[in-house]
């Protein structure tokens, strides 16, 4: 029997719902608002939410990772009177279960129930074997609870993965990881580092060469795909692959068999792939810069890993970890944090992600000294700097009341006059729509167009206002999450 809870403003659907669980033998509970909702979810024991995404009191998507952080990472099926293509598409990334229709069939809705409660009972008893070795890697957020679940996976496999993300999002240690956690743990992990190979001698160094194969070779060499035999590849910054070298490799991951430079025959290394970047392989593939028939074969396993502004909520457990592993390298005794460092460190934005935070951090603890406490003094001018700034803006924008008569914001570079339309200055909507119709005879279908829209009105947000999230926020009305699942979509860099 499951716990299931209907989250809908629509009484006529919970009742169907309600009705329908109960026949099938689930316990069955009905909230009406999102405060409702949220307050039954934080009781814990809920298996599945339906969630509807226009409540009384909020957005449903915009509410979806706090549903997914509650207690038991319920699963979610999304609720929606009215079809919309990119909701669907934010939910999914979103990590629900289903996105449906109202009104569904009666059939519908019991084969989506069914097999969400399926996979979590699987799920359920998948985690009760599985028990990750994450010995340097630090996240309770929601986002990289997800992710611990596709390393699981990708640990008891064998299969290709590939991990995505921003530099500096700990794409190697993430690696590493599923290696360690893997039956190929005794093997070697081996990295080669695709944006550092050199076209003369790409082919020598992954596949080794024979003595006297070409000027310099002065004895034979293994290439590092052999040294991963039994063990893992790992391909960093996959995507800067030369082209030349792709189509070669593509024989190499079909067969795991090469030749190395200037040998007559092949040699097998029975080697499992793990490759990361921080590019879009999708469009270096429709730049004609990426072999598709590669990435399809890289992607088996595909685990994006968040920036770090989207798990705010770690930053202090990363700190923590980081700071401990300072005292003992420098052998210090533990140190004390002053009450605003957390704070400090929670409203900087991080382009650098992990790697940018490890390093702050280290610049703070040799700045400290002999201290014993860490102080939001101690962390780099230009952060503080930063965080100084931004929150001056946010406070000015709460302080200035709305009016019809353009008004002032300020960004960290420049002021700019900006109307209670939210376009800014020389920008309308009008503007925005004619720059979004491509130039040629025939005119895009609604929905391109929409894309297309709806792309250059965020590249007008991000040019116009510098990056300043807090302001873009507010002007647009998108929540944090929905914006950067946004700029995600269309490819726009954060």
């Amino acid at each position: 029997m499951a716990n299931i809870l209907i989250i809908d403003d629509d009484h006529d659907v919970c009742e169907t719902i309600e009705s329908l669980g109960t026949r099938l033998g689930h316990h069955c509970e009905s909230a009406h608002t999102l405060a409702q909702g949220m307050e039954r979810l934080e009781q814990g024991g809920v298996d599945v939410v339906f969630l509807d995404i226009r409540l009384p009191d909020g957005n449903g998507l915009e509410h979806l990772t706090t549903v997914k952080s509650m207690p038991d990472d319920p699963e979610v099926i999304i609720l929606t009177g009215k079809g919309d293509a990119d909701g669907a598409e934010l939910a999914i990334q979103g990590g629900v279960w289903d996105y449906l229709l109202k009104p569904s069939p009666v059939k519908e809705i019991t084969l989506t129930l069914g097999r969400a409660i399926k996979y979590r009972d699987e799920k359920r008893s998948r985690n009760k074997h599985v028990a990750l070795n994450l010995e340097n890697v630090v996240g309770k957020s929601q986002a990289m609870r997800s992710c611990f679940d596709l390393m699981a996976q990708a640990s008891k496999s064998d299969s290709n993965v590939l991990i995505t993300g921003e530099t500096g999002t700990g794409k190697e240690l993430f690696a590493r990881t599923i290696h360690e956690n893997s039956v190929r743990r005794t093997g070697e992990f081996v990295v080669v580092d695709c944006a550092s190979l050199t076209e003369n001698l790409v082919e020598s160094t992954l596949f080794g060469h024979k003595k006297g194969a070409f000027t310099g070779a002065d004895s034979n060499r293994i290439g590092l795909v052999k040294l991963a035999d039994q063990g893992t590849l790992f391909l960093d910054e996959v995507g800067e692959m030369p082209l030349s070298l792709q189509k070669a490799f593509l024989r190499v991951l079909q067969e795991r068999r090469f030749r190395p430079v200037g040998e007559a025959r092949e040699v097998q290394s029975n080697f499992r792939l793990i490759s990361a970047t921080n590019r879009s392989l999708e469009q270096l593939v429709e730049q004609k810069r990426f072999r598709s028939d590669i990435l399809f074969r890289l992607k088996t396993i595909q685990i994006r890993l968040p920036s770090l502004r989207e798990r705010r909520e770690d930053i202090r457990p990363l700190a923590l970890h980081f700071v401990e592993q300072l005292c003992a390298r420098y052998d210090t005794g533990i140190k004390g944090f002053g009450s605003e460092f957390f704070s400090t460190l929670e409203a900087y934005d991080w382009p650098g992600n992990v790697r940018e935070l490890a390093n702050v951090l280290e610049r703070a603890f040799v700045s400290a000294g002999a201290e014993h406490t860490l102080y939001a003094m101690h962390l780099p001018q230009e952060l503080r700097i930063q965080v100084a700034k931004a929150q001056i803006v946010e406070r000015k924008h709460a302080a200035s009341p709305p009016t019809e008569e353009p008004v002032s914001v300020e960004s960290s570079q420049r002021t700019e006059r900006v109307s209670r339309t939210g376009f800014p200055a020389g920008e309308t909507g009008e503007s925005i729509i004619r720059r979004a119709i491509p130039e040629g005879p025939d005119l895009p279908s609604l929905k391109e167009f929409k894309v297309l829209a709806e792309k250059q009105y965020l590249m007008a947000l991000m040019d116009r206002y510098e990056k300043d999230i807090k302001t873009i926020l507010e002007l647009s009305g998108l929540s944090r999450s929905h914006f950067y699942a946004l700029l995600k979509k269309h490819d726009i860099r954060g």
